[in-house]
């Protein structure tokens, strides 16, 4: 049984299955434990990407500027695709969380009875991953969600953990609860959010005293955004930290903005030694509880 689970969410556009694996293999290699690590992802592009094909074949491939218009394309029908109609039982939405609490579950299994959970989000995946985490939040305070499997978790059980029935503990990891560091690259949640009142912006509930939350931005990448300046409540939960993602002649380009910048953070040097201290912590430090 292993002591942390990294966990991984991937972001806008067109996304293999294996995005993580170069991230794992280099993250390691700077551990005291490595053999202490569990990795595992979250994939939910495989909800959106055919029909994202389709469109492409029938428009795009005709249009200059194939590279960046397919870009945004796949991006953007991403974000719209998962916000709409979410309160729908079968939307977008709804299976994005059941993809995150799959994965969570599968984590747990790994886990030791006091392992520890870090998640890296990275682009539209923090907006999803943030949503997730507010519901979950919201249901933990007695609070039904308007959207996703939090309304009702244990109805969703076949879709998490198959026969096996879910446990008051099971429930307890899904909705974070042992959710130690969250790590988000390129956010764009103040894209999903600046046309409410500020009342209104407010991150998820923090879930435990010794949770943290580093987010990662590049200033040349308009995709990626602070979170600490949106609301008092954010402040008091992010930490934002500017980072140069596409770095030497990659980063001259991202001057006048391309999406080279905005897809390079996992490979930046201060992101991955900021993952890497963090999971350190956590193989080190002894269990604290929420």
């Amino acid at each position: 049984m292993k002591q942390v689970a990294l966990v991984t969410i991937h972001g806008m556009g067109e996304t293999e299955p294996d995005y993580a694996a170069m991230l794992f293999q280099t993250v390691q290699q700077g551990l005291v434990q490595p053999a202490q690590l569990y990795c595992g992802t979250v994939y939910y592009q495989d909800l959106l990407q055919y029909n994202e094909q389709r469109v492409w074949q029938a428009t795009g491939f005709r249009l200059r500027w194939s590279k960046l218009r397919r870009f945004m394309l796949f991006g953007f029908a991403d974000a719209a695709a998962l916000e709409h109609r979410k309160e729908q039982p079968h939307s977008l939405y709804h299976y994005s969380q059941l993809k995150i609490a799959r994965a969570l579950y599968l984590a747990k299994q790994q886990l030791t009875a006091d392992g520890k959970l870090v998640l890296l989000a990275h682009s539209l995946g923090c907006h999803v991953l943030s949503c997730y985490l507010w519901d979950a939040q919201q249901a933990k305070a007695g609070v039904k969600p308007a959207a996703g499997i939090w309304r009702d978790i244990k109805r969703y059980q076949a879709g998490i953990s198959g026969d096996t029935p879910l446990t008051d503990d099971d429930i307890s990891f899904l909705r974070g609860d042992r959710l130690t560091a969250l790590i988000t690259t390129g956010c764009n949640i103040p894209i999903f959010v600046a046309a409410h009142a500020i009342e209104q912006i407010v991150p998820f509930t923090n879930p435990r005293h010794d949770f943290i939350w580093h987010n990662y931005y590049d200033k040349d990448d308009v995709l990626g955004w602070p979170l600490a300046d949106l609301s008092d409540s954010y402040a008091a939960l992010v930490t934002d930290i500017d980072v140069n993602a596409a770095g030497g002649f990659f980063g001259w380009l991202a001057a006048s903005w391309n999406p080279l910048s905005h897809n390079q953070y996992w490979r930046e040097h201060t992101v991955i030694a900021a993952l890497q201290l963090q999971l350190n912590i956590a193989l080190q430090t002894p269990p604290v509880k929420p």
